[in-house]
């Protein structure tokens, strides 16, 4: 098998002078693109052994636990992160901590994922040999194999020899881009393999905007209590009279048949167009000749995501939400939607700019 070639692009030369917005910008560019290059390397010269890193780590009956020094040590917090939410139980383990009692939490059922560019770091290899005694089995993510954490590994995810991406090609950049990319790309096959769902990533997620579109419509729904009601076998002007509760919003009706199934919605839009008639004796005629049939519903299961995309597409401004048998059991509201999304107003007093 073997491992992917040492990187022999050009290193990265700044412009004669960053003096000029133009010349900041076109350097910080310079940057990006290299590190963009050595991703594309990479890309293309993962071995195998990438995936089987992926397959122990969804295997694994216990935790990930994440090791790294100094650069690799930040990325493998990061990494931790990805796994812990996508999944995977994972901890991070300073090596610096590890061997004065901190290695007490790695178990014979755990993963270890060593992370270290050059593989040499004094602190990693002084826990190598507990690392190896103790867990499950080790994980190397390191630019090749011929170094002693890859030697102590199980399992080597080689990166390459990449120039770093600074000038002096000495700081940190191009490497630690690599590391955090393929350590993600393991994680995330991981998660595949364990059959990781959106709403398993909705349980890790409560808070921001991306938990709150993949929590369920039943929790933001307004119950039926707070609904407004009516039969389809009532008047215009009965439901109208029946459902003006006070405390209740104005809005859509939702109308029932004789087995309590929703037959139609009687909404704001469909009362403007028949007090557009003028004709004030539609209103002792049946709600059924007037409301909206073509009603679109979603399940009280279904995610918050998926009904703002209903809401927003078909351009309405509330959904009727029903059970399995079409019954209502509650109504989504757009402007509790647009609240659920709007950010906490702060508390703190305003202060003005002086211009002078």
């Amino acid at each position: 098998m073997t491992e992917p070639a040492a990187t022999t692009s050009s290193p990265v030369s700044p412009p004669e002078a960053v003096a000029t917005p133009l010349e900041r910008l076109r350097f910080v560019r310079q940057i990006v693109r290299r590190e963009a290059e050595v991703l594309e390397q990479i890309a293309h010269s993962l071995t195998p052994d990438a995936v089987q890193a992926a397959e122990w780590t969804a295997e694994t009956r216990g935790m990930v636990v994440v090791t790294g020094i100094g650069k690799a040590g930040l990325i493998g917090r990061k990494l931790v992160a990805t796994l812990a939410s996508t999944g995977t139980p994972a901890q991070f383990l300073h090596p610096s901590e590890a061997i004065h009692g901190d290695l007490g939490v790695v178990r014979p059922e755990d993963l270890v994922w060593v992370l270290s560019n050059s593989g040499r770091s004094d602190e990693v290899l002084q826990i190598l040999p507990a690392l190896r005694q103790q867990a499950g089995g080790l994980v190397a993510f390191t630019a090749d194999k011929d170094n002693p954490v890859a030697t102590a590994a199980d399992c080597v995810v080689c990166l390459g020899k990449h120039r770093e991406a600074c000038p002096l090609g000495l700081a940190p950049s191009a490497s630690t881009t690599a590391m955090l990319a393929v350590g993600d790309a393991v994680a995330l096959l991981a998660s595949q393999l364990r059959g990781f769902s959106q709403h398993d990533f909705a349980k890790f997620h409560p808070g921001g905007s991306l938990g709150k579109k993949l929590t369920k419509v039943e929790q933001l729904m307004r119950p039926l209590a707070a609904c407004r009601m009516a039969s389809d076998r009532s008047t215009v002007r009965e439901t109208i009279t029946a459902t003006a509760a006070q405390g209740r919003r104005t809005g859509a009706v939702m109308l029932v048949d004789q087995e309590g199934h929703l037959a139609g919605l009687f909404t704001d839009s469909d009362l403007a167009r028949l007090l557009e008639s003028r004709n004030e004796d539609r209103l002792d005629g049946s709600i059924a000749e007037v409301m909206t049939r073509d009603v679109q519903t979603v399940h009280a299961g279904a995610l918050l995501g998926d009904a703002i995309a209903v809401l927003a597409g078909r351009k309405i401004s509330e959904l009727p939400v029903v059970d399995g048998d079409g019954r209502p059991v509650g109504l989504l509201d757009i402007t509790d939607v647009v609240s659920l999304s709007e950010p906490p107003k702060s508390t703190l007093p305003l202060r003005s700019r002086s211009t002078e």
